[in-house]
């Protein structure tokens, strides 16, 4: 699988993705950003340069053509990417994105040039989450071609703008996850975390052989509420082919939450959870092949979870659990 790398860039106190242009640039105004959302290609399949008033271009970026992404759901998406260049000058503002659901339905979302004033990147991110909230997983079916078509090095909108001090998050020696993680159990269902009890039954797997056997559950171990840092990875699974129309993507993807110090096992050897790096891979579950599979770490986010418990299991044996479908390390 091919690994995904992004740029970023420090705005304010965000980190934002931002493409590296080959030629001249200057910084979107709000008015413009929000003018530009108005903007319409009538034909995505065949318009690859349209003029807007007369003075703004849409310019379809490499001439690409279509990504159509399918996601867990079995639901196939569409994404058209164009360059917003200002007419005076031939200057680079954003990437127009022009997502189409299933049904049809489509949504425009302005990736700003990385020159632009921060009160417009805010304006980009709270549009992409409300996008998200309507699309299920849009933010990360976006990342993904951005990574593919932009060329960044790295990306992540880090913690969206929260600022960890400030939140006094509290880092420790307790290597555990939140209660609403999801444990894989013997019986092929999955548990939360803050419901298991001694005597359950739960997967462990071999991360050698890949092969999984059942063990015994010995204690979950609790520990007091505090308002605890954590550490959030979104890690991605992806197949590509290429038809005349665009590239077909299938995309599969996984969320796990836990403390920065709890260890993992990633194809470049054992790390916290913390130290994990963008590319690095960790072995999933895929529903799709039922097999356990490694999926690249795209995104990677610390914040403040609030005042709450945080567990830990004990088993009798192995050296793994799934949780969220993620294999992780025992304590």
């Amino acid at each position: 699988m091919r690994k995904i790398f992004l740029s970023f860039a420090l705005i304010g106190n965000m980190y934002v993705a931002h493409a590296q242009s080959n030629g001249t640039s200057r910084p979107l105004t709000m008015a413009e950003y929000q003018k530009a959302k108005t903007f319409a290609v009538k034909d995505l399949d065949n318009d690859t340069y349209v003029k807007i008033e007369n003075a703004y271009i849409l310019d379809r970026y490499e001439g690409r053509k279509p990504y159509f992404i399918t996601g867990d759901d079995g639901l196939k998406k569409r994404m058209d990417l164009y360059r917003l260049v200002s007419k005076e000058g031939m200057q680079e503002l954003g990437t127009l994105v022009f997502y189409t659901n299933e049904k049809g339905k489509l949504y425009k979302a302005l990736l700003p040039n990385f020159t632009t004033d921060g009160k417009v990147w805010e304006n980009y991110f709270e549009d992409i989450h409300a996008i998200d909230k309507e699309e299920k997983n849009f933010v990360l079916k976006l990342s993904y071609v951005l990574s593919k078509e932009l060329a960044f090095q790295q990306y992540k909108a880090l913690n969206q703008g929260k600022d960890l001090k400030a939140e006094s998050a509290t880092y420790g020696n307790d290597i555990c996850f939140p209660g609403d993680q999801l444990v894989a159990m013997a019986n092929g269902q999955q548990k939360l975390l803050k419901e298991v009890k001694a005597g359950d039954q739960v997967l462990t797997i071999d991360p050698a052989t890949k092969k999984s056997t059942t063990v015994l559950v010995k204690e979950l171990v609790s520990h007091e509420a505090k308002n605890y840092a954590i550490t959030r990875l979104l890690v991605a699974s992806a197949s590509e082919k290429t038809s005349k129309l665009g590239k077909e993507v299938s995309l599969s993807s996984k969320v796990l939450e836990a403390t920065p110090n709890h260890p993992m096992q990633t194809r470049e050897g054992k790390r916290k959870m913390g130290e994990i790096n963008l590319g690095e891979e960790v072995l999933c579950y895929n529903s799709k092949t039922g097999k356990y599979e490694p999926f690249t770490v795209l995104n990677k986010a610390e914040y403040a979870g609030g005042v709450q418990k945080v567990y830990n299991i004990e088993a009798a044996a192995g050296t793994t659990f799934m949780m969220n479908d993620v294999m992780v390390l025992q304590k």
